[in-house]
């Protein structure tokens, strides 16, 4: 005869027991790949959004909006694309897409990212811009400035469809950059700085970029860069980040 247990008997229990860990094994991986979609819809919705943004700023000034720039009025405030701080880290004013943003402060966020601040003083965002060749950056000189670069002029940009305008930053083990910067080191002359703005590849192992044309997608990649070597793929933390191409393409809209 079969022991019963609270008028169930062990075999049932046993088979019970093993139906809910075979559910449970099929639900939760589900319902996190349902979690990760949803972050995933909103990640693009977001760089959709701040697209647009530029483009309308784009528009109004004739060029996109400086990923940089650095001001000396008795105190140095450093004015980036997205919020304006000072030196020493206090969060000042926000940056130029805010006027052109519908609740910019959720908008340049990216829900699947919790990590450190991009840049002294502001709030984690995770997202970049493309400042080699789309944003201007201003180089930052002790006691003085020099050499500022514009953003490019609307007009400019030829290659619409193929060339990124803000996507997911990555610059090391869990932490962000808002720097997008090309591979091939055409602009920067430092290599160190060009492998600290590569994209994080943090949506199931897809970046998401957003295009001069408008349109959002995920990219494929990662790139390592044709001038790569270990330290500099070490510092990037390759494979979680990388570029979007090995050479300038994905990045130079001329």
């Amino acid at each position: 005869m079969t022991a019963r247990r609270g008028g169930f008997t062990i075999i049932e229990l046993i088979v019970a027991v093993a139906v809910v860990t075979l559910l449970l094994g099929v639900l939760v991986p589900a319902l996190r790949g349902i979690k990760s979609g949803s972050r995933s819809a909103a990640c693009i919705s977001n760089l959709r959004q701040m697209s647009v943004a530029a483009q309308g700023y784009a528009l109004e000034h004739s060029f996109f909006p400086p990923a940089i720039r650095y001001e000396n009025d008795g105190a140095v405030t450093n004015v980036s694309w997205d919020f304006v701080t000072t030196f020493d880290g206090r969060l000042v004013s926000p940056g130029a897409l805010w006027s052109f943003t519908d609740d910019p402060g959720a908008v340049q966020q990216c829900p699947s990212y919790h990590g450190p601040t991009n840049f002294s003083g502001d709030p984690h965002t995770g997202y970049n811009y493309n400042t080699t060749f789309v944003g201007g950056e201003g180089p930052f000189m002790s006691w003085g400035w020099e050499n500022f670069r514009p953003g490019v002029r609307y007009s400019a940009c030829r290659r619409t469809a193929q060339v990124a305008l803000f996507g997911d930053g990555g610059i090391s083990a869990g932490v962000a950059n808002k720097f997008m910067r090309a591979p091939l080191n055409t602009v920067e002359g430092s290599l160190p700085i060009v492998y600290g703005g590569g994209q994080a590849f943090r949506h199931q192992l897809a970046t998401h970029v957003a295009y001069l044309d408008l349109h959002v997608a995920a990219a494929p990649g990662p790139f390592s860069g044709t001038l790569a070597t270990d330290s500099l793929l070490a510092q990037m933390d390759y494979p979680r980040n990388g570029f979007l191409s090995d050479d300038d393409r994905c990045y130079d809209p001329r």
